[in-house]
């Protein structure tokens, strides 16, 4: 996987950096069926000069689509957390989509068992 970060008004890379290595571990795991010279991800992290205010904004390209989520908060980690929750979730969405899961599920309701 590619990975670039830019950091726009921001001196504090490190606790990014660290919370974002996590993050990355669990994404890779997700995307471990892409080949890793067509993913790429790149990020945004910026604070808002006239607030205290972060916003991180993360694209992942893939083969099959590209991904968008964004991440606002007071804190620097939680708004990486909250993009990185929204888009593992937008991955999994896109994979059942894929494997076309909707045409797997039951259309009828099933009847109730005595117990």
């Amino acid at each position: 996987m590619k990975i670039s970060i830019s950091y726009k008004h921001l001196e504090m890379r490190e606790p990014v950096e660290i919370e974002m290595k996590r993050y990355l571990s669990k994404l890779a795991k997700l995307l471990k069926r892409y080949s890793p010279d067509l993913v790429q991800l790149h990020g945004s992290l910026e604070k808002r000069p006239r607030k205290a205010e972060y916003i991180f904004s993360l694209n992942l390209s893939l083969p099959t689509g590209s991904l968008h989520a964004t991440g606002i908060g007071a804190d620097v980690r939680l708004c990486v957390k909250h993009a990185f929750a929204e888009i593992e979730g937008q991955v999994k969405k896109h994979q059942s989509l894929l494997r076309r899961d909707y045409q797997w599920k039951r259309k009828r309701p099933r009847s109730a068992v005595p117990a």
